[in-house]
């Protein structure tokens, strides 16, 4: 299941890289809706949400995690996690020397890479689900479990749509990290424990 997964985001991203590299329908598309996207940004909430893809606020929620599943004698999940954060800059920065997008501002690229994929996007998403992914095994109830997961996927998601707002990212850029990203986490979901199925979200009636 989780090489499947993987797989399938693998060929996704392959599809978003061709589109970017030849401009095909999607990519002229990408140029359309960033466009309404960033005429219609709310300037202060969109650059908070781009800003939960820093390493400066990303990568100490995932070393809180990880210093909590440590605590809890679980090891091998936050060993994982630690290397897939590690990973990002080693799998972005090449991607985007390669493809050398510029950027939605029109900026000369300069001493920067390019845009495309986006790393604050792949940070956001590696730590925040890499966060995630240590805890669930370690919450006692599903309410919380689920609670968890989708605090993980609000701030993923807020932080693609802040960088998209903001005028930071192309949307492909930020779909494409997305992509990526899911790569090292199942990795991190295949060796952390397996979350147990008998907690119930409520005590039964007696």
């Amino acid at each position: 299941m989780l090489a499947a997964l993987a797989a399938v985001s693998a060929l996704v991203f392959a599809v978003l890289a061709w589109q970017v590299a030849t401009g095909g329908p999607l990519a002229r598309l990408d140029v359309r809706v960033s466009g309404v996207f960033v005429r219609h940004q709310p300037v202060r909430l969109s650059e908070a949400l781009a800003d939960l893809g820093t390493v400066v606020v990303a990568v100490p929620v995932l070393a809180a995690a990880l210093g909590y599943a440590l605590a809890r004698r679980s090891w091998r999940g936050p060993l994982a996690a630690a290397v897939a954060m590690g990973a990002v800059p080693l799998f972005v920065m090449p991607l985007k020397a390669l493809f050398a997008r510029p950027g939605p501002m029109g900026e000369p690229l300069g001493a920067y890479a390019g845009y495309f994929p986006s790393g604050h996007a792949a940070t956001a998403a590696v730590a925040y689900g890499a966060s995630a992914l240590v805890l669930l095994p370690l919450l006692r109830t599903r309410d919380s479990r689920r609670l968890l997961a989708a605090a993980a996927v609000v701030l993923v998601l807020g932080n693609g749509l802040g960088l998209v707002w903001r005028g930071y990212h192309w949307p492909l850029d930020v779909l494409a990290s997305w992509c990526l990203a899911v790569v090292p986490l199942c990795a991190v979901a295949l060796v952390s424990p397996r979350i147990s199925p008998r907690v119930s979200s409520r005590p039964r009636g007696r």
